[in-house]
Parts: structure tokens; C-alpha cells; sequence
């Protein structure tokens, strides 16, 4: 990257204060910055190293009023939100020319696979019987598509993906290095003499448009049906998605969660890291839910913020934790110890 700010400006639809020639060559952390480097203020908990840094230029809010005085060689990049802004400015600077259309020579391709010549195919990719790769896709070495899987217009699928059979993946998402995507659900029939026979998995994975699905993450088949991830949905790394699973559209889960069978999760959710999900309950839309917590049973409620192990409305999760603060403070231990020091008094 090399533009003036006032180009930079012009790209966020904002405007500069200060120089507006100064020349930006790299995008760096606001306590990180040096000359020539462009940062951003959005979080208040970090303006104090906006009066120290280094950088040629911020990106602020419009209506950000400094409380010391800035650094002599700083511009100011007034927007309406900063963070929108730098985002946007990420995705400008990396924004890479596609990959050029062809299959590479060690590719594996079933005659009978429908490959749009408008796609890219790498090295020992393997794409199975009635497989369909649409236009501007990009499969990446060692992939694997099974049979009679779709995967959508301008989707890129990283290195090692699994995608299993007849699974379905829709246009513009990305899948991150080592993702399985349609293998088994973990069903098993409890049978007389203490053995388990496997319970065949017959349906399907069908993920939406606009999702990314983060390296190593698992998402299992449907017994029966499909499993199903909607539009604009975001899953982090090592997640595990079980079989049977819902999870609504614009939802974002955070890595090392698990959802067992059957269990819905709404639309607009917030799932932090670690999180786990019983089997055979729903979660309401715009449900969030803190990192490390159990949910055990539905949450019925939208838009209401969840925390702890069974997980509870996080105000009365909070209540619990300092009222089980005082009792450990006052426990009965203490007060033998008291009682105990004042008869040897």
C-alpha cells in the first residue's frame, strides 16, 4: 500500500485533519505504529497511545475530541466508524487478484463431476462421481469434494478440506485448512449385550451463502435430513458441529465449542469460546453466550446474554458468583478456626 491520506480518505469516505499529502505505505497496530504507518482508534481503552504513537495518520470517529495534545507529524482520518473503516481498508489492502483458472495435472476428476472451466483446481485434488464445482471457485491441494457435492460460485476451499457426500456448500464462503464437512454424525444404538452398533448416517450438510468455516472444524452428516448452516454464518477453528444441527443465519461461534445432535441455535447469536451445547434444545435469536459456559437446557428468550456452567441470565450468574464469594469468605471453616483461637486464647 502506498497512498496519501487524502486518498485514503476519499476510499472510507471521510476526510482528513492535518496533512493530507502525507504518504501511508503500511497498516500497523495504533501501540505498534511507526513513520509512514496508518492505525486506527476504536476501542476508548487505547486512545492513551494515540498521544504517543509514532504513526503519519489515524483513523478516528467523527466526532473524536483529543484530550492531550496529538504527536506533532499525526493526521487525522475523521470517519463515521473507525472500525467499519479500518475493516474495509483490510479487505482493500489484501485484496488479491484471482487464481488463475485451469486444473492442475495430479487433479483427480470422476468424468462424469461438472467442473465450470472458470475455476481453479490444485495440486491432488480429488472430485468424485456427480461432484459440481460452479464458476470462480478455488480448490486447493489435497481437497477432496465427494460424490454428489455442490460447492458454489466464488467459493474458495483452502488445503485439505474433506467435503463429504452430497454435501452442499453455497457461493462465496471460504473453508479454512483440514475443515471436514459432512462426516458421519456420532450415532450408535445401545444393543443388549452391552455392545454399540453404528446407526447409519444417510442426509447431508447443507451450508448457506457468505460463511467461512475455520480450520480443523467438523460438521457432521444428518442421520436423516440434513445438517444446516445458515446464510452469513462464521465458525471459528476446532468446532463441532454434530449431526442434525441448526444454526441461523449472521450466527458467529468462537473456537473449541461444541453442538451436539439436533440441537437449533438462532439467527444473530454470539457463541463464545468453549462454549458447549446439550443435544435436542434451541437457542432463541440474538442469544449470546460467554465463553466456557454450559448450555444445558433451551433458551427461550431473544437477545438476552448467558454465562456459566448450568448457563443462567449472565446478571444472575453474576449475583451467584459474589454471593458464593462471601460464603467462601465466611464459611464455616473460618469460624471453627475463630471459635477454636479464642478457647486457647
Amino acid at each position: 500500500m502506498q497512498k496519501t491520506a487524502r486518498e485514503i480518505a476519499e476510499i472510507l469516505h471521510g476526510w482528513v485533519e492535518g496533512d493530507e499529502k502525507v504518504v501511508l505505505k503500511g497498516l500497523a497496530k495504533i501501540e505498534e505504529a511507526g513513520p509512514s504507518d496508518l492505525t486506527f482508534l476504536a476501542n476508548p481503552a487505547y486512545e492513551s497511545h494515540l498521544y504517543a504513537t509514532n504513526a503519519s495518520a489515524a483513523i478516528v470517529a467523527e466526532g473524536f475530541k483529543p484530550t492531550q495534545g496529538l504527536p506533532n507529524q499525526l493526521s487525522l482520518v475523521r470517519v463515521k466508524d473507525p472500525y467499519a473503516a479500518f475493516t474495509s481498508l483490510l479487505q482493500w489492502a489484501t485484496k488479491k487478484a484471482p487464481m488463475a483458472h485451469g486444473i492442475h495435472p495430479t487433479a483427480a476428476i470422476s468424468a462424469d463431476a461438472q467442473i465450470s472451466d472458470q475455476c481453479y483446481i490444485g495440486a491432488f485434488v480429488q472430485i468424485e462421481s456427480g461432484a459440481s464445482v460452479a464458476e470462480n471457485c478455488e480448490i486447493h491441494s489435497h481437497s477432496i469434494i465427494g460424490a454428489g457435492s455442490q460447492v458454489g460460485s466464488g467459493t474458495i476451499i483452502q488445503n485439505g478440506v474433506y467435503i463429504g457426500k452430497e454435501s452442499i456448500v453455497g457461493s462465496q464462503c471460504i473453508v479454512q485448512p483440514g475443515a471436514v464437512i459432512g462426516s458421519d454424525g456420532f450415532g450408535f444404538a445401545p444393543q443388549s449385550d452391552e455392545r454399540y452398533e453404528k446407526i447409519p448416517q444417510l442426509g447431508n450438510v447443507v451450508i448457506g451463502d457468505n460463511c467461512e468455516i475455520g480450520a480443523t472444524t467438523t460438521i457432521d452428516r444428518a442421520t436423516l435430513g440434513s445438517t444446516r448452516i445458515g446464510n452469513g454464518v462464521k465458525l471459528d477453528n476446532q468446532i463441532q458441529v454434530a449431526h442434525n444441527v441448526t444454526i441461523g443465519e449472521n450466527t458467529v461461534i468462537a473456537a473449541q465449542t461444541g453442538i451436539a445432535g439436533s440441537t437449533a441455535i438462532g439467527s444473530n447469536c454470539m457463541i463464545g469460546g468453549q462454549v458447549g451445547f446439550a443435544g435436542h434444545i434451541s437457542v432463541a435469536d440474538g442469544v449470546k453466550v460467554a465463553a466456557q459456559s454450559g448450555v444445558t437446557k433451551s433458551i427461550k428468550e431473544p437477545n438476552t446474554t448467558w454465562q456459566g456452567t448450568p448457563a443462567a441470565p449472565i446478571k444472575q450468574y453474576q449475583l451467584q458468583q459474589i454471593e458464593l464469594r462471601k460464603l467462601l469468605k465466611n464459611s464455616a471453616l473460618d469460624r471453627i478456626e475463630h471459635l477454636e483461637k479464642q478457647v486457647k486464647g
